[in-house]
């Protein structure tokens, strides 16, 4: 069964083969459950011209924002762009292109996309600019707009466990966009806090299975707080 064990020792391995041009799917929420490893090691191989598909794009100097500040990033599929100064400023310059996307659609976009489902419809966004160009169709007396899935040639996730076939557990929150970004890569990094022997995650618990892992490492994170907030005593 060794052919079965993918784990990668280090980031140079785990990021291999990613190129300028591509597009990278990447889970977290905010500074919740974010591949921080990965995204640093994006920053090192200075690739450019990269597609981003997340919820948001990190802060300045943290998570997704540090690949701004060589301007690595061509386009942002975001739902949320509040967090970042040089985001806003590539923005309103024309320097980077973004297609926000209302949050559960882009949910759905991955985790059809990982389903091989081309495309859905959903009500969200008909008669807002989210609907111009697209296909409108009436279920039930009601619109919906039809988006198209998404996929993507890396897909960088945050774990919290995760056994050397590549079988996945996350913790609480972090969950967030990360099962879904999962599916959707056709290279699919997975990095976590700790890493078992097959067997030892009870399958019950398991929120990513294997199949949809290529590369797994072991890495230590920073688990920045994004907005920290204090009672008074």
């Amino acid at each position: 069964m060794a052919g079965f064990d993918k784990v990668v020792n280090t980031y140079e391995e785990a990021m291999a083969g990613l190129e300028s041009g591509m597009t990278v799917i990447a889970g977290g929420f905010g500074l919740c459950g974010i591949p921080e490893n990965l995204i640093a090691r994006i920053k090192e191989m200075g690739v450019k011209d990269l597609t981003i598909v997340s919820n948001n794009c990190g802060v300045d100097g943290f998570g997704l924002g540090v690949l701004l500040e060589d301007r690595q990033v061509r386009k942002m599929v975001s739902s949320y762009v509040g967090e970042n100064a040089l985001f806003e400023k590539q923005l309103l310059a024309g320097e980077l292109e973004v297609e926000l996307t209302p949050q559960g659609t882009l949910a759905e976009k991955m985790r059809a996309g990982g389903a091989g489902i081309p495309a859905f419809f959903t009500a969200t966004g008909f008669g807002t600019p989210i609907a111009e160009g697209k296909e409108v169709r009436e279920f039930n007396g009601r619109p919906y707009i039809m988006e198209e899935s998404i996929t993507g040639d890396f897909a960088i996730v945050k774990g919290w466990k995760a056994d050397r076939y590549g079988n996945v557990m996350y913790r609480h929150t972090a969950q967030n966009f990360n099962p879904m970004a999962a599916t959707a890569g056709k290279i699919t990094v997975v990095e976590v806090e700790e890493i078992v022997e097959p067997g030892e995650l009870e399958p019950s618990q398991i929120h990513t299975p294997g199949i949809y892992v290529q590369r797994v490492i072991k890495g230590t994170f920073e688990k920045r707080i994004e907005q920290r907030t204090l009672r008074q005593a």
